[in-house]
C-alpha cells in the first residue's frame, strides 16, 4: 500500500540499546504490504492493512519512520489481485495494530484468527472471530501453534504485542514466514536487533531468538510488512541467510 519510505537505524535496531547508540543518518528502506495465500481451495489473508482513505504522515526530516508514498488503499490493492471479498475464507491477524487489522471490516464473513489478548484490545466480537488457543501445541521450535489449513500454521510469538503471532506456510521444501513486526527490516533480523516497538521486551527477545533459530534450520522466505525486502523475497523466493 506504500513504498519508497525509510526508517532510521535507531528505530529499527534500538529496542535493547541505549539512546544515542545509533546514527540517525543511517536509513533503511520502508514500505507497507500485506499478503494473500491462495491454496486452490481457500483464499486466506495474512493481515489487513489500514482502512480505506488512510493518509500516512508526510515525509519529515528527523522522523524515525516514513512509510512512503501511497500506492493504493488496501481494498484497491486487494481488488487488483483479481479477488472479491466474499472469496476470503480466513484472515490471520499477526497483531492488533491498524496497519495489520484496519481493513477487517471489509470481510465480515471470513473467519478471523487472532491472539486472544489482541482480540480483546481490538474489541472483536462475533461468531467469525477465532480467539486462537494454539490448540495444536508445538510447531518445530515454537511452543504453541494452531494449524488453520493444510501446511498453514498460526504460531504464538508474543512480544511486539501481548497477543502477537506469526504465520508459517509450508510449500514443498520451502517455508514462508509472515512475521508481522517481529522485525521492521531484514537488516535488523540479520543483526539480531529488536526494534523500539514492543509491549514485552523479554518476550520479544525470546520470539526473535526462536525466529532466528527456525531460519537457521529451515529454508525460509522471510516476508516483512514494513520493508521492500518483504515483497522482493516473495517474488524471488529468496531464502533468508543469517
Amino acid at each position: 500500500m506504500f513504498d519508497g519510505g525509510f526508517m532510521t537505524q535507531a528505530f529499527a535496531f534500538g529496542g535493547e540499546d541505549a539512546k544515542g547508540t545509533y546514527d540517525d543518518q543511517i536509513l533503511y528502506r520502508s514500505s507497507l504490504q500485506n499478503f494473500l495465500i491462495d491454496t486452490g481451495e481457500e483464499v486466506i489473508l495474512v493481515d489487513t492493512g489500514f482502512e480505506n482513505g488512510f493518509a500516512a504522515p508526510a515525509k519529515k526530516l528527523g522522523a524515525p519512520l516514513y512509510m512512503g508514498e501511497k500506492v493504493g488503499d488496501y481494498m484497491e490493492s486487494f481488488s487488483a489481485l483479481g479477488y472479491q471479498p466474499e472469496q476470503v475464507t480466513k484472515i490471520l491477524i499477526t497483531h492488533k495494530h491498524p496497519d495489520h487489522s484496519g481493513a477487517l471490516k471489509y470481510f465480515p464473513h471470513a473467519q478471523v484468527y487472532v491472539g486472544p489478548e489482541d482480540a480483546d484490545a481490538l474489541k472483536l466480537e462475533g461468531e467469525n472471530i477465532v480467539r486462537c488457543t494454539y490448540k495444536d501445541g508445538a510447531y518445530e521450535n515454537f511452543p504453541a501453534s494452531e494449524t488453520v489449513a493444510p501446511g498453514i500454521h498460526f504460531i504464538k510469538a508474543v512480544g511486539h504485542t501481548k497477543g502477537n503471532s506469526i504465520v508459517i506456510v509450508e510449500d514443498g521444501d520451502l517455508f514462508y514466514m509472515f512475521h508481522g513486526d517481529v522485525t521492521y527490516c531484514d537488516a535488523a533480523l540479520k543483526a539480531n536487533k529488536l526494534s523500539i516497538v514492543f509491549e514485552d521486551i523479554k518476550a520479544a527477545r525470546d520470539t526473535l531468538d526462536r525466529v532466528r533459530e527456525f531460519i537457521v534450520h529451515h529454508p525460509t522466505v522471510y516476508l516483512s510488512t514494513h520493508c521492500p525486502e518483504g515483497y522482493e523475497n516473495l517474488e524471488m523466493k529468496r531464502i533468508m541467510k543469517l
